[in-house]
Protein backbone atom coordinates (compact mmCIF):
# COMPACT_ATOMS: atom_id res chain seq x y z
CA UNK A 1 0.00 0.00 0.00
CA UNK A 2 1.78 3.48 -1.58
CA UNK A 3 1.22 6.03 1.13
CA UNK A 4 0.41 9.99 0.17
CA UNK A 5 3.22 12.57 0.91
CA UNK A 6 2.33 16.07 0.48
CA UNK A 7 5.31 18.19 -0.53
CA UNK A 8 5.70 21.95 -1.67
CA UNK A 9 7.40 22.59 -4.52
CA UNK A 10 10.69 23.74 -2.91
CA UNK A 11 10.79 20.61 -0.85
CA UNK A 12 10.03 18.41 -3.99
CA UNK A 13 13.06 20.03 -5.78
CA UNK A 14 15.54 19.44 -3.05
CA UNK A 15 14.61 16.08 -2.67
CA UNK A 16 12.54 15.43 0.25
CA UNK A 17 11.15 17.03 2.85
CA UNK A 18 12.55 18.58 6.45
CA UNK A 19 11.46 16.96 9.66
CA UNK A 20 9.78 20.95 10.87
CA UNK A 21 9.02 21.55 14.45
CA UNK A 22 5.28 21.99 15.20
CA UNK A 23 4.38 25.68 14.96
CA UNK A 24 1.29 26.90 16.42
CA UNK A 25 -0.88 29.57 15.27
CA UNK A 26 -0.12 32.65 17.16
CA UNK A 27 -1.36 32.85 20.79
CA UNK A 28 -1.19 28.83 20.53
CA UNK A 29 1.41 26.96 22.93
CA UNK A 30 1.85 23.66 22.57
CA UNK A 31 0.55 22.83 26.16
CA UNK A 32 -2.90 24.54 24.51
CA UNK A 33 -3.06 22.08 21.81
CA UNK A 34 -4.63 19.70 24.59
CA UNK A 35 -7.97 21.38 24.11
CA UNK A 36 -8.01 21.57 20.53
CA UNK A 37 -10.94 19.22 19.07
CA UNK A 38 -9.52 18.71 15.74
CA UNK A 39 -12.59 20.83 13.94
CA UNK A 40 -9.88 22.84 11.44
CA UNK A 41 -12.61 25.56 11.80
CA UNK A 42 -8.70 27.93 12.27
CA UNK A 43 -7.31 26.33 8.92
CA UNK A 44 -10.50 27.55 6.95
CA UNK A 45 -10.46 31.02 8.90
CA UNK A 46 -7.08 31.67 7.90
CA UNK A 47 -7.22 34.21 4.51
CA UNK A 48 -3.55 33.09 3.75
CA UNK A 49 -3.68 29.59 3.97
CA UNK A 50 -0.80 28.82 6.41
CA UNK A 51 -2.49 26.80 8.81
CA UNK A 52 -3.17 23.12 8.03
CA UNK A 53 -4.17 20.23 10.18
CA UNK A 54 -1.26 17.93 11.26
CA UNK A 55 -2.05 14.79 12.86
CA UNK A 56 -5.32 16.28 13.64
CA UNK A 57 -4.03 19.91 15.49
CA UNK A 58 -3.03 22.34 13.79
CA UNK A 59 0.59 23.75 12.52
CA UNK A 60 2.07 26.71 10.97
CA UNK A 61 3.74 26.02 7.40
CA UNK A 62 5.06 29.36 6.38
CA UNK A 63 6.78 27.34 2.85
CA UNK A 64 3.64 29.51 0.93
CA UNK A 65 2.99 32.50 3.04
CA UNK A 66 3.01 34.48 6.09
CA UNK A 67 1.19 35.20 9.19
CA UNK A 68 -0.98 38.52 9.31
CA UNK A 69 -2.03 38.38 13.00
CA UNK A 70 -5.61 39.19 11.66
CA UNK A 71 -6.98 36.74 14.81
CA UNK A 72 -9.17 35.03 12.26
CA UNK A 73 -8.10 31.74 13.56
CA UNK A 74 -8.99 32.43 16.81
CA UNK A 75 -12.30 33.99 16.37
CA UNK A 76 -12.92 30.96 15.06
CA UNK A 77 -11.86 28.52 17.43
CA UNK A 78 -14.52 26.95 19.39
CA UNK A 79 -11.78 25.85 22.11
CA UNK A 80 -10.05 27.86 24.49
CA UNK A 81 -7.18 26.89 22.63
CA UNK A 82 -6.19 30.96 21.63
CA UNK A 83 -4.74 33.16 24.16
CA UNK A 84 -7.11 36.18 24.76
CA UNK A 85 -6.57 38.90 22.87
CA UNK A 86 -4.76 37.60 19.44
CA UNK A 87 -1.17 37.69 20.01
CA UNK A 88 0.75 40.35 17.62
CA UNK A 89 3.81 37.82 17.37
CA UNK A 90 5.16 34.21 17.26
CA UNK A 91 7.53 32.78 20.26
CA UNK A 92 9.63 32.09 17.52
CA UNK A 93 12.10 34.05 15.65
CA UNK A 94 13.38 33.57 12.01
CA UNK A 95 17.25 32.95 11.31
CA UNK A 96 19.20 32.88 8.68
CA UNK A 97 20.88 29.75 7.93
CA UNK A 98 24.81 29.74 6.15
CA UNK A 99 23.15 28.98 3.07
CA UNK A 100 22.15 32.73 2.24
CA UNK A 101 23.39 33.41 -0.89
CA UNK A 102 24.57 36.58 -0.07
CA UNK A 103 27.30 34.87 1.92
CA UNK A 104 28.05 32.96 -1.37
CA UNK A 105 28.55 36.29 -3.08
CA UNK A 106 25.21 36.71 -5.04
CA UNK A 107 23.48 39.56 -4.29
CA UNK A 108 19.93 38.54 -2.54
CA UNK A 109 18.03 40.73 -0.27
CA UNK A 110 14.69 39.16 -0.74
CA UNK A 111 14.09 38.24 3.12
CA UNK A 112 14.21 41.74 3.63
CA UNK A 113 12.16 43.39 0.77
CA UNK A 114 9.44 40.98 2.37
CA UNK A 115 9.97 41.79 5.85
CA UNK A 116 6.76 43.98 7.24
CA UNK A 117 9.02 44.86 10.81
CA UNK A 118 12.14 45.69 9.08
CA UNK A 119 13.76 42.91 11.36
CA UNK A 120 15.89 42.09 8.34
CA UNK A 121 18.87 44.54 7.20
CA UNK A 122 21.91 43.82 5.15
CA UNK A 123 25.63 45.19 6.56
CA UNK A 124 28.15 45.91 4.13
CA UNK A 125 30.86 43.83 3.62
CA UNK A 126 34.36 44.33 1.89
CA UNK A 127 34.86 42.58 -1.19
CA UNK A 128 31.64 41.39 -1.83
CA UNK A 129 27.23 41.35 -1.35
CA UNK A 130 25.80 42.69 1.55
CA UNK A 131 25.50 40.19 4.86
CA UNK A 132 21.73 39.66 6.58
CA UNK A 133 21.34 40.60 10.25
CA UNK A 134 18.23 40.06 12.28
CA UNK A 135 17.15 42.44 14.79
CA UNK A 136 15.36 39.64 16.84
CA UNK A 137 13.39 42.39 18.84
CA UNK A 138 11.72 43.46 15.42
CA UNK A 139 11.07 39.89 14.53
CA UNK A 140 7.48 38.76 15.50
CA UNK A 141 8.13 35.56 13.65
CA UNK A 142 5.51 36.10 11.01
CA UNK A 143 7.32 33.91 8.27
CA UNK A 144 7.15 36.37 5.39
CA UNK A 145 10.88 36.21 4.73
CA UNK A 146 10.25 32.46 4.90
CA UNK A 147 8.42 31.79 1.60
CA UNK A 148 10.18 34.07 -0.81
CA UNK A 149 13.74 32.67 0.23
CA UNK A 150 15.04 31.12 -2.85
CA UNK A 151 17.94 28.88 -1.09
CA UNK A 152 15.23 28.23 1.57
CA UNK A 153 17.96 28.46 4.18
CA UNK A 154 15.35 30.71 6.73
CA UNK A 155 14.50 28.46 9.72
CA UNK A 156 12.81 29.11 12.96
CA UNK A 157 14.54 29.10 16.73
CA UNK A 158 13.28 30.19 19.71
CA UNK A 159 13.20 33.47 20.87
CA UNK A 160 15.92 35.06 23.26
CA UNK A 161 14.55 35.97 26.33
CA UNK A 162 15.40 38.43 29.23
CA UNK A 163 15.39 35.49 31.50
CA UNK A 164 18.06 33.65 29.32
CA UNK A 165 20.70 36.30 29.84
CA UNK A 166 19.76 37.15 33.67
Amino acid sequence: MMMEVSLSRRDFLRGGQKNRPRICPPGVALSDLAACSGCAKCVEACPTGIIAMVGGLPSVDFSSGECTFCGKCAEACPEPVFAAPAAQHFDHVMAIGEGCLAFGNIDCQACRDACPTEAIRFRPRRGGPFVPELIEQACTGCGACVSVCPAGVIEIREAATEMQYA
